[in-house]
């Protein structure tokens, strides 16, 4: 879910093919549910191999990573740890929707409702081990790093960014600010041409950068304010934030109080699962780790139709294609930097 900053942070559209060369860390779940969500057959059904094992991650993973690196953009994939024992409640949660969502999907299945059991399916992802697994042997053979974060991928992604080790944080949710990542790229695996849910209406997703600079300078806050706007809107681990505080009120409220703190005597229905600064702690002082080394190699063509062709029973024209044009691309974008270097 993530924090609901959407009305309240500025946003720069951006296009990717001027970001070659640039260097992006994308949390790898929120991509992977991603593609597990959309890419589905009409009924809603996921892409499965001839095992029955889900490949939907597979080829999203796939065909959006070589779209990155034909256009010279070196991508690495942060995938999460063990969740932070606040966000519990979180994923009960999101566990019980997608139960929910089951039930309904296996109903509009049995009326015939194929356009609405597509949109319930999309609710009902669930990324298992296998898939990660599957994931990351995909990257390796692509040539594309990936990091195993101590806890949440979001934070580990924020912190690549603050290191310099990448240009951006690449996420769809909002919580990378929080966890203060200087650059946020949004829509990164989602651009294009989307349906809206139940609507027979299109609309076109652009990526859009979002900096946290330009974020704090605009709302007139700090770092640790923009957190605690946050919490009072509700986080992962505290979903339902402070009733009627939407973001607008809760900027308001942080700038006239201060902090969370001094706010707080002033709501009536301000009740959180645990303390509010426990919430803050995870934002300012998440855990991540140094251990991880970046290397980006040209993708193990073999490797890859072996494993997606060979036993994932995907298209060899298809996949030979993808990688055509993201060998070709990372070789145009290294002759780039090697002009650009001369001069």
């Amino acid at each position: 879910m993530g924090v609901d900053f959407g009305d309240l942070v500025p946003k720069t559209a951006v296009d990717l093919k001027n970001l070659g060369g640039k260097k992006v860390a994308i949390d790898a779940y929120n991509a992977l549910y991603q593609f597990l969500a959309i890419i589905r057959q009409p009924d809603g059904t996921p892409l499965k191999d001839h095992r029955g094992l889900v490949t939907s991650h597979l080829s999203g993973l796939l065909y959006r990573t070589c779209n990155l690196m034909e256009m010279g953009i070196k991508a690495v994939y942060v995938f999460d740890g063990m969740p932070p024992t606040l966000k519990e409640a979180e994923i009960k949660r999101r566990s019980k929707v997608k139960e929910e969502a089951q039930v309904k999907y296996e109903k509009a299945i049995a009326e015939g409702k194929t356009e609405e059991a597509r949109s319930y399916a999309q609710m009902t992802s669930r990324l298992k081990d296998y898939m990660t697994d599957d994931s990351k042997r995909l990257l390796k053979c692509l040539g594309v790093p990936w990091v195993q974060a101590p806890s949440e991928g979001e934070a580990q992604a924020a912190y690549l960014a603050k290191k310099g080790d990448a240009d951006y944080c690449s996420s769809q949710d909002f919580d990378s600010l929080l966890f203060g990542a200087p650059l946020l790229l949004r829509n990164l695996t989602i651009s294009g041409r989307r349906k809206l849910p139940r609507k027979n209406v299109y609309v076109e997703v652009v990526p859009e950068i979002i900096e946290m600079a330009k974020t704090l300078r605009e709302l007139g806050v700090t770092h640790e304010q923009l957190v605690d706007i946050g919490i009072l809107v509700g986080t992962d681990y505290n979903p339902d934030g402070v009733r009627g505080v939407g973001p607008k009120s809760a900027l308001k409220l942080i700038k006239e109080h201060g902090s969370l703190e001094a706010t707080l005597p002033s709501l009536k229905d301000a009740a959180f699962p645990v303390e509010p600064r426990l919430i803050r702690e995870v934002f300012i002082h998440p855990r991540v780790t140094d251990n991880y080394v970046l290397n980006w190699r040209e993708p193990d063509v073999e490797g890859v139709l072996g494993f997606l062709c060979g036993e994932k029973d995907f298209s060899e024209e298809r996949v030979q294609k993808a990688l055509s044009r993201a060998v070709e691309g990372m070789k145009e974008s290294k002759k780039k930097t090697t002009l650009e270097a001369w001069f």
